[in-house]
């Protein structure tokens, strides 16, 4: 068995929009590098200041 991973010891990275941290989800496993937002508000929020 792989060993135990704890919350703390996954990768980060701050959301593009509101700034906040957000770990890494298994969802997320191949697109990481492209994820930006933590959530569907936060995007479509950004969307709409951008216009």
């Amino acid at each position: 068995m792989p060993p135990i991973r704890r919350k703390a010891d996954l990768p980060q990275k701050s959301c593009a929009h509101c700034g906040l941290p957000m770990v890494w989800r298994r969802k997320w496993a191949k697109v990481w590098d492209e994820v930006k937002f933590c959530s569907d508000r936060c995007r479509q929020d950004a969307r709409k200041r951008a216009s």
